[in-house]
């Protein structure tokens, strides 16, 4: 059956990774899945056709036969829990890999994507510089506590999982503020989730589907 997974027609980066179609390519490519891609725009994912596959109107989904999900998050646990690479056989350490899935998306990712809100969402109104300080204190806080618990270590908990993934996904979008520069070995951290073969793939995939629409 094939993989179909949506993405924007033109992404707000113009292609920079940081659009969550990018952490599912990903996902796949370490699973060795072949996918289409199905560019929806701004106005299309509001549409019935597009809302009965996300209520919420955004990117990505996925859909494979009679399946079809969305929410990045559960594509890649979906993923991960079918395929082998992206979650370890033991069961305590698949457990733990699937927490720091959770982590990356509902500890760490929150609070960096208040500087995207506070920059092209409230950044006309009067108070978006004001909180600019305290919306980086709190990201600072976590990237602290998460630098602290990696340590000198190449990964979140011994080997590459999909917890990594989603880290270096969210990660990511911290380092056009330059804050991710603040932690050398988050930074590094990430710089091993780029040069991974499968992340290059899928960097490249989604920058040539951007570029092709621009």
């Amino acid at each position: 059956m094939t993989i179909t997974i949506t993405a924007f027609e033109r992404s707000p980066d113009g292609g920079m990774g940081l659009a969550r179609d990018t952490r599912v390519r990903w996902a796949l490519e370490e699973a060795g899945l072949a996918y289409e891609v199905r560019p929806v725009s701004f106005a299309a994912m509001k549409e019935p056709a597009h809302l009965a596959l996300h209520p919420f109107g955004q990117i990505p989904t996925f859909e494979e036969g009679d399946l079809a999900l969305f929410e990045s998050g559960s594509i890649i646990l979906h993923i991960a829990s079918r395929h082998p690479g992206l979650l370890p056989e033991d069961e305590n350490a698949r457990a733990r890999a699937i927490t720091w899935m959770f982590a990356a998306l509902n500890t760490v990712e929150p609070p960096i994507l208040e500087i995207v809100i506070a920059k092209f969402i409230e950044g006309d109104k009067p108070w978006s510089q004001e909180r600019m300080p305290l919306i980086k204190g709190r990201i600072r806080t976590r990237l602290n506590q998460l630098s602290a618990r990696l340590g000198d270590a190449e990964w979140l908990d011994r080997n590459f999982s999909a917890g990594d993934l989603l880290m270096v996904s969210v990660l990511l979008r911290a380092r056009p503020s330059g804050i991710l520069d603040e932690f050398p070995s988050l930074a590094a951290y990430v710089a091993r989730g780029e040069a991974r073969p499968a992340y290059k793939r899928a960097f490249a995939d989604q920058l040539a589907f951007n570029t092709a629409r621009h």
